[in-house]
């Protein structure tokens, strides 16, 4: 009885054992299955993506783009990816760059100040003729005013010569800073020369050129505007001694005491 009870568990046990591996083997096959379910899709997108135009063109690039790719294989398909080259950090590239920022900030130093002096110049030009005008106006008028309407065209033409001179002086500001950005921009292009970018000297140049140029235009009418006021003033003078040689002597007295004082 002993027997047969011991030989009955064996049999459930063995049967159970055998029921259990059989679910396990199930389970084993489903994902199974599912494994190579998810390696033909993986396979299909791989073979579209290396069928796609992008796989085309890689596969046309030159010897030296390919010669950078890292060719690697998913599934049965093969493609090709270019990395680029990084540059090697020698202390040759790294002063090159370097060179380049310093041109890079001397080019601003330099469009600022040019931009700053050529509206200053511009502005004192503009207060030359302001001033030959009122002062062309008085020569006409000499002789035909009343003291107190020429004592008021004096204060406006006293004002603008005071105008004239702090134009002037902001000219001459912006002009040494002009300066200095002058010597930075030749300083660096040599620097940038010599550490082998001749790109960045070749542009800092080029900007000088065109700066200088600028200049000299402005300063050129501001000049020109300086010599049509000194014309005016000796004409002026020429003007007051006629008139002065027309009148009694008596009326010396009527002649402004600010032009009295005019050098």
């Amino acid at each position: 009885m002993q027997a047969f009870r011991n030989c009955g568990l064996c049999a459930s046990g063995s049967l159970l054992k055998g029921r259990t591996d059989f679910l396990v083997a199930r389970r084993n096959m489903a994902v199974l299955r599912r494994s190579a379910a998810c390696v033909q899709l993986l396979k299909d997108k791989v073979n579209l993506l290396c069928s796609s135009p992008l796989h085309q063109r890689l596969l046309r690039l030159p010897e030296v783009a390919r010669s950078n790719a890292v060719a690697f294989s998913v599934g049965s398909s093969l493609c090709a990816v270019p990395f680029t080259q990084v540059e090697n950090l020698s202390h040759e590239s790294l002063i090159r760059r370097a060179s380049c920022l310093v041109t890079d900030s001397a080019n601003t130093y330099l469009s600022q100040t040019t931009l700053a002096l050529v509206d200053a110049l511009t502005q004192y030009a503009k207060a030359l003729h302001t001033l030959i005008a009122l002062q062309k106006r008085y020569i006409t008028s000499i002789g035909k005013l009343t003291p107190a309407e020429e004592d008021n065209i004096w204060q406006v033409i006293i004002g603008q010569r005071v105008e004239v001179s702090d134009r002037l002086e902001e000219c001459k500001r912006f002009e040494s800073n002009w300066i200095n950005a002058i010597h930075i921009c030749e300083l660096s292009a040599e620097a940038a020369y010599n550490s082998g970018a001749e790109h960045a000297c070749t542009a800092t140049k080029t900007n000088l050129q065109v700066a200088q140029s600028k200049v000299e235009e402005i300063r050129k009418i501001s000049k020109d505007a300086e010599k049509k006021l000194a014309e005016t003033k000796a004409e002026e003078i020429q003007r007051m001694a006629e008139y002065a040689s027309s009148i009694d002597i008596n009326d010396l007295e009527d002649i402004p005491e600010a032009y009295l004082r005019e050098d």
